[in-house]
């Protein structure tokens, strides 16, 4: 059986204090109610060893945002997977459109990153998805299928069923456009499937697709209704406990 995740994603925000109230308030909220699926959240490189120190990883695990593509040297300001896995982490997001976009991440670079991060007993939760232009003209499938050859098929069948795959339509992020829950299990289906033909079908069945694109406590019961879509990756709405527990509670 295949894993039913919430997974937050901080981004940049919360300063130290802040992250460590909201993750304590979260932890809180956890204990009180018994969710039917996984909480993860991922957050600043800066608050991760501070957390990991007040939440109970029973219930809320914890993730980074990124890692580098270098095991160790002289790479100024990166942070690399054996750094994350030393605060206690055990997940890390890669591959998120914004590090494509601003950072310039290719498939190459993250063929690395999930090798370091697969290397250090982290959980990648990888991020795959089509811009608007791409939406429109009709090529997202060759895009996100291209996306998940490039950088995980290198990988044997027993590490590829390690990956958490987040599919997020970039053209629904922050932007209160979603994708409906027929587009979202549209793709998802779309991915098990590029997964079986690889694969076989009993990784395609086990390997948890999140999505990822503006989901709130409004929309996640539509969505996590859909039989291949596994859970989300939650941007704004899990920056705060009530929002993000009413996307928990959508299972």
């Amino acid at each position: 059986m295949r894993k039913k995740i919430v997974a937050g994603n901080w981004k940049m925000n919360t300063n130290l204090q802040e992250g460590v109230a909201l993750a304590k308030e979260i932890n809180e909220a956890l204990k009180a109610a018994q969710p039917k699926c996984d909480v993860i959240i991922a957050v600043p490189f800066t608050h991760l060893a501070s957390i990991n120190a007040v939440i109970d990883p029973a219930k809320l695990g914890l993730g980074a945002e990124n890692c580098a593509n270098h095991k160790s040297g002289a790479y100024t300001g990166e942070v690399s997977a054996p750094m994350v896995a030393s605060t206690g982490a055990t997940y890390v997001i890669l591959g998120h459109s914004e590090r494509r976009q601003y950072y310039g991440e290719t498939s190459e670079i993250l063929k690395e990153k999930v090798a370091l991060a697969l290397e250090n007993n982290l959980t990648p939760i990888f991020c795959i998805g089509e811009v608007l232009e791409e939406r429109e003209n009709g090529t997202y499938n060759e895009v996100v299928k291209k996306q998940i050859e490039e950088a995980l098929f290198n990988l044997s069948a027993e590490d590829f069923g390690k990956i958490i795959l987040a599919y997020e339509p970039v053209w629904a992020i922050g932007t209160g456009k979603t994708a409906t829950d027929d587009q979202a299990e549209d793709m998802h289906a779309f991915i098990r499937g590029v997964i079986a033909d690889r694969y076989g079908k009993e990784v395609a069945e086990n390997t948890s697709i999140l999505y990822g694109g503006s989901c709130k406590p409004s929309n996640a019961p539509q969505l996590f209704a859909k039989p291949d879509v596994d859970g989300g990756l939650i941007g704004g709405a899990s920056l705060e406990c009530g929002s993000f527990m009413g996307i928990v509670n959508a299972f």
